[in-house]
């Protein structure tokens, strides 16, 4: 499958990888954003493979699992959020770093495709509590260009350093522009 992606991803759209990790890395929290488009998710993918984070699970809206597909959605490594509800889910993913089901995981912090400038914050409280770093991805449309950071340095101060991280983000566009980091 993986020669499959990069002939697509790099012979044929003409995306690149700049990869700032230091090395291999365990565990870990990937925040992804701009999330902007339904073809983040097909990109994603693609780097995932690419990038060495194949096994890296991914949390997406609840109702991408119901039938007819919902089971691709979970063969490809993805975990169900209701977003109508408080299911304690921040416990519930470092629950799983903690057991080993999970090693890494994809997060969008907006919640949604459109603007939205204020970040959920629970990726902040699952890598706290799991004692986990968090890297940051986006997907460059305009420069074609995917970008992975190096381990993002966190504090107890979730809003700061989300204001932190949409500074890294900012300079980066997504399919759709307008309903970026602002």
């Amino acid at each position: 499958m993986r020669s499959i992606y990069a002939f697509l991803f790099y012979k044929l759209a003409g995306w690149q990888i700049q990869d700032e990790r230091p090395g291999p890395m365990a565990r870990y929290i990937v925040v992804v954003a701009p999330h902007t488009s339904n073809w983040d998710f097909f990109v994603g993918l693609a780097v995932r493979s690419l990038a060495d984070m194949s096994d890296a699970k991914y949390l997406a809206k609840s109702s991408l699992f119901k039938p007819p597909f919902g089971w691709i959605f979970r063969a490809l490594g993805g975990y169900p959020v209701d977003r109508s509800k408080h299911t304690n889910m921040v416990d519930a993913v470092v629950a799983m770093f903690d057991s080993g089901e999970i090693r890494r995981i994809g997060i969008t912090p907006e919640g949604t495709r459109k603007y939205q400038p204020n970040w959920k914050t629970g990726f902040h409280r699952i890598a706290m509590g799991a004692k986990v770093p968090i890297i940051l991805c986006t997907f460059d449309y305009p420069k074609k260009l995917a970008v992975i950071s190096a381990p993002f340095p966190l504090t107890n101060d979730p809003e700061a350093d989300i204001a932190r991280m949409k500074d890294w983000f900012r300079p980066h566009k997504g399919k759709n522009p307008e309903d970026g980091i602002r």
